[in-house]
């Protein structure tokens, strides 16, 4: 009976603190911001700005300086392709640069003034494309746009040349060796099915930080690390077991909420692509979810003032997410900063996910990041307790 009185304590202080915390959440207006309304508003606006996926109409700047059929016949399939837009007809190269430098257009297309006749000779002629390489996603739709136009008409000419009486022998000399393109895992071609996965993940961790960061700090400016509400546990046993377990278990069913919402019901919002098992997410998410807490509160045990947790949240969110491999490959990162990103749940998140959301990948594909996840909330659990007891102790102490 005794054991079974103690097991109900325990589980009633635990209760009593989830209960102090959620209460903490709601009056403070900075944490409930970071903890709440982020998280249901911030995974909006990323998958609005992300929501077309592909790059399409592209203002681009003509000089035709051929004036003939021929270059009139590129420019109108150049112009039909729904990647690029035709916006300017311009006299001269330097006119096209002048549109260039203002932002107006992103590319030029120049035919030469020789472009039909050398044709008309069965002559090899020359169509520069001037990319904006500033914008990769633009330089892409100019140039392969255009070299599109280029390989169709090329091929018509090479028809006229061959001789050739059947449409499969014109084939077969245009194209004799055909090639398939099979897209795999992001069918659309999207920039947001790429990024957003990654950016979702990270918006976890970092408003996790945030949340956490904020309130431990706050109350250490105030002057105590126990709300007067929890502080009759600490005349039981394991008053620290009990508060710090309370604390963990109100963030997780709190979070648990909110990357239901962010990472399953936003994509299915904006129709990204998400091939992922129910199962094999819910049990990849718990071992993020507490390595992320567990991180955040041992952060949050070394930061002084409630203006720090914010200063590393500005200047470690892109880092964070170079460091996960998404935006930059990991095998092009130096192995220095490839080691350095292990130390952060947001890395083995992120990698997990994305294998998941876009790959389809099994909770069996994906055992080496769970089981990284699981290390880092082992071992930062095992930290943030500690801190936990030092810094209780040495609040204690000064009072």
């Amino acid at each position: 009976m005794n054991i079974l009185s103690q097991v109900k304590t325990f589980l009633s202080d635990i209760l009593t603190v989830v209960a102090a915390e959620a209460r903490a959440i709601v009056r403070d207006e900075g944490v409930f911001l970071f903890v709440a309304v982020v998280p249901l508003f911030y995974p909006l606006l990323y998958s609005w700005i992300y929501n077309n996926e592909v790059v399409r109409e592209v203002p681009v700047a003509v000089v035709d300086a051929s004036h003939s059929s021929t270059s009139r016949e590129f420019v109108r399939r150049y112009d039909a392709s729904p990647d690029v837009r035709v916006a300017y007809f311009c006299t001269s190269i330097d006119e096209a640069r002048r549109l260039m430098a203002k932002q107006e257009v992103n590319g030029i297309i120049y035919l030469p003034e020789d472009m039909a006749k050398r044709l008309n000779r069965m002559e090899q002629t020359t169509v520069s494309v001037y990319c904006d390489m500033s914008l990769m996603l633009a330089y892409k739709a100019v140039y392969s746009s255009a070299t599109a136009v280029a390989s169709l008409m090329g091929s018509e000419v090479q028809v006229k040349l061959s001789g050739n009486y059947t449409n499969r022998e014109n084939e077969i000399a245009t194209q004799p060796l055909k090639y398939e393109e099979v897209p795999m895992f992001n069918p659309t071609g999207g920039y947001g099915n790429f990024i957003l996965p990654g950016v979702l993940m990270l918006i976890i961790q970092q408003t996790l930080l945030l949340g956490i960061g904020m309130m431990y700090s706050t109350r250490r400016e105030r002057g105590y690390l126990i709300p007067t509400a929890v502080q009759p546990i600490l005349q039981h046993r394991h008053p620290l077991l009990s508060i710090f377990t309370g604390r963990t278990l109100c963030f997780l069913l709190i979070y648990a909420v909110v990357s239901a919402y962010v990472l399953l019901a936003i994509p299915m919002m904006f129709h990204f692509v998400q091939i992922l098992q129910p199962g094999s997410f819910f049990i990849f998410v718990l071992p993020y979810l507490l390595a992320c807490i567990f991180f955040a509160m041992t952060v949050a045990c070394l930061l002084r003032q409630r203006e720090d947790v914010m200063i590393m949240v500005v200047f470690t969110s892109v880092v964070f997410l170079f460091l996960s491999g998404v935006s930059w490959p990991q095998s092009n990162i130096p192995p220095f900063w490839r080691a350095f990103g292990c130390l952060f749940p947001s890395t083995f998140g992120i990698q997990g996910f994305v294998k998941m959301n876009t790959m389809g990948a099994l909770i069996t594909d994906i055992a080496y990041e769970c089981k990284a996840l699981w290390i880092q909330a082992i071992l930062y659990g095992l930290l943030a307790f500690w801190l936990l007891r030092r810094t209780s102790r040495q609040f204690l102490n000064s009072k």
